[in-house]
C-alpha cells in the first residue's frame, strides 16, 4: 500500500468493514418489534414462533468460531463474502414466508452472517496502516452494539409504517450492498494459514455450543430442573469434553487450545463472556421500563418507536467511543480501556438506579453504559491479537466473539427469570415489578464489577506476544497491535 494512497484506501475499508458489521448486527433486531404478533404472523403457537429468533442465536454462535477459521484457511475476505450472500439469501427466504419453516430457514442463514465481524477485526489487523488500526478495530468490534442500538427504532417504524415483509426485502438489499462493498473495496488479507479445515471439531462444537445455548434460552420454559434442560446441558457438557480432547490431538484443529489458554487470551475471553453479559442487561431491561404503562408508577408509558428513539443515541456514543479508546490504547495500553470500560458500565448501572424514572434519565444512563462498552469492545479484540499467532487472528476473534454471545445468551435467562419471578398486577396483566428492574441494573452493575476484577488479573504490556511474522503490511500490524 503506498503512502499516497494508503490513508483514503484506508478510510474506504474501514467504512465498508464497519458498516458490514453494522447490517449484520441489524439482523439481531429485526424481529424486536414483531415478537408479541409473531404467532399471529406465522399461524403458530408461541412456543414454536420462538424458533424464529433462536434460530439466528444459535446459527451465529456456531458461525463465528468457524467462519473465522476458514478464513484463516481459505482467505477471509472469501469467507466474509460468503457470510453476506448467506445473509442475504437468508432475508430473501423470510421476506415472502407467512408460516414457521420458511421463516426458521431464512433466520438460521442471517445468524450465518455473524461471522463477517471477527473477520473484518481480522482483516483491518492484516492490511491496515498501524496509525489508523486502534480505532478501526474499536469501531468494527462496537457494530454489533451499534446496529443493535439504532436497528430497534428502525425497524419498528418499517413494521409499524410499511410492511413487517419489507423488513427482510430491506435486509436482503442491506446484504447485497455489503456483500459488492465487500468484493470492490476490501482487498484479501495476505495472511492464510497452513492446513485443512477440521469438520469433526466444527461438528463437535456446533452439537455442543447448540446443546448449551438452547436449554438457556428455553429454561424458564421447559424449567430449569427438567429432565430436558438437564439432559441438554449434560449432553453439552460431555461433548465439549470429547470436543477438547479431540482439537488437542488433531493436527490441525478448528480452535487452537493451546493458544486460547494463554492467561491473555483465556482471561479476556472470560471477561468477554462478562462484558457481554453486562451489555445485555440493559438492552433487555430498558425497553420493557420504557413501554410499561405509566400508571404504574414508574414505567415510563413509551410506545415501541419511542423507546427505540429513546435508546438510539446509546448506539451513536458506542461509535463516537472508539477513536477516543484507541488513543487511551496507543498511551496506556488496551488493558487500560477495557479496565475503564467495565468501571464505566459499572458506574451506568448503579446511575440507572437513581434515575429509572425518567425517560431522559434512561437516555442518560443508557449512553454510560455504552460508553464503557465501547472502551472495552474496542479492547479485547486488541489484547487478543496480541497473544495469538496472525495466521490465527481470526479463529481467535471468532471465539472471542463467541464468548460475548454466550454471555448475552446468560443474561437473557438469569434477567428473563428475574423479572418474571418479580412481578405485579396491573389489572388483568402481571407485569415486571419496579424491585425487579432495579435488581436487573444492580446485576448489571455487579456484574461489570466482576469484569473489572477479571481484567486486573490479565498480564499488561509486557505479556509473551504472538510468534513475529516477517514482512508486508501484517507484520507492522502484528508489530504494533503487540506495542499497545
Amino acid at each position: 500500500m503506498s503512502s499516497t494512497h494508503a490513508v483514503p484506501r484506508s478510510g474506504a475499508i474501514i467504512s465498508v468493514l464497519a458498516a458490514a458489521g453494522i447490517t449484520v448486527s441489524l439482523m439481531q433486531t429485526l424481529m424486536v418489534p414483531l415478537i408479541a404478533t409473531l404467532p399471529t404472523l406465522l399461524n403458530t403457537t408461541a412456543a414454536n414462533a420462538f424458533w424464529a429468533i433462536t434460530a439466528t442465536l444459535l446459527a451465529g454462535a456456531v458461525a463465528m468460531p468457524v467462519s473465522g477459521r476458514l478464513g484463516d484457511l481459505y482467505g477471509k475476505r472469501r469467507v466474509m463474502i460468503a457470510s453476506a450472500i448467506l445473509l442475504t439469501i437468508g432475508s430473501l427466504v423470510c421476506a415472502p414466508a407467512n408460516s414457521l419453516l420458511p421463516m426458521v430457514i431464512g433466520r438460521a442463514l442471517q445468524g450465518l452472517g455473524m461471522g463477517v465481524i471477527p473477520l473484518g477485526i481480522a482483516i483491518m489487523r492484516d492490511v491496515l496502516p498501524p496509525q489508523r488500526l486502534g480505532s478501526a478495530i474499536g469501531l468494527m468490534s462496537s457494530s454489533l452494539g451499534v446496529g443493535g442500538a439504532l436497528g430497534l427504532p428502525a425497524a419498528a417504524l418499517v413494521a409499524q409504517y410499511v410492511s413487517w415483509h419489507a423488513l427482510f426485502w430491506g435486509a436482503a438489499v442491506l446484504g447485497l450492498v455489503m456483500t459488492l462493498l465487500i468484493l470492490f473495496i476490501v482487498p484479501e488479507s495476505p495472511v492464510k494459514s497452513p492446513g485443512r479445515f477440521d469438520f469433526v471439531g466444527a461438528a463437535g462444537l456446533a452439537a455442543g455450543l447448540i446443546l448449551f445455548l438452547l436449554p438457556i434460552s428455553k429454561g424458564s420454559d421447559w424449567g430449569w430442573t427438567s429432565g430436558i434442560t438437564l439432559g441438554m446441558f449434560g449432553a453439552s457438557a460431555v461433548i465439549l469434553l470429547l470436543w477438547g480432547w479431540w482439537e488437542l490431538r488433531t493436527p490441525a484443529p478448528l480452535v487452537d487450545l493451546r493458544t486460547s489458554v494463554r492467561r491473555q487470551v483465556l482471561l479476556t475471553n472470560l471477561a468477554s463472556v462478562v462484558i457481554g453479559f453486562a451489555m445485555y442487561a440493559m438492552s433487555l431491561i430498558t425497553p420493557q421500563l420504557l413501554q410499561l404503562p405509566a400508571a404504574t408508577g414508574y414505567g415510563l408509558g413509551q410506545s415501541m418507536i419511542q423507546a427505540g428513539l429513546w435508546m438510539a443515541p446509546a448506539g451513536l456514543v458506542m461509535m463516537a467511543i472508539s477513536p477516543v479508546a484507541a488513543r487511551l490504547m496507543a498511551a496506556r495500553g488496551p488493558k487500560t480501556s477495557l479496565l475503564l470500560g467495565t468501571i464505566i458500565i459499572a458506574c451506568g448501572y448503579l446511575l440507572a438506579l437513581a434515575l429509572m424514572g425518567y425517560a431522559w434519565g434512561v437516555l442518560l444512563f443508557s449512553a454510560v453504559v455504552s460508553a464503557g462498552i465501547g472502551f472495552a469492545y474496542a479492547a479485547m479484540p486488541s489484547i487478543i491479537m496480541s497473544a495469538v499467532p496472525l495466521t490465527e487472528t481470526a479463529a481467535a476473534n471468532g471465539l472471542n466473539s463467541l464468548m460475548r454471545s454466550i454471555g448475552t445468551s446468560c443474561a437473557s435467562a438469569v434477567l428473563g427469570a428475574v423479572l418474571a419471578n418479580m412481578t405485579v398486577e396491573f389489572g388483568s396483566a402481571t407485569l415486571p415489578s419496579e424491585s425487579g428492574f432495579r435488581t436487573g441494573f444492580m446485576i448489571g452493575a455487579g456484574v461489570a464489577v466482576l469484569a473489572a476484577l477479571i481484567v486486573t488479573t490479565i498480564p499488561g504490556r509486557r505479556a509473551a506476544a504472538a510468534p513475529k511474522v516477517s514482512g508486508g503490511p501484517a507484520a507492522d500490524v502484528d508489530q504494533e497491535v503487540r506495542t499497545h
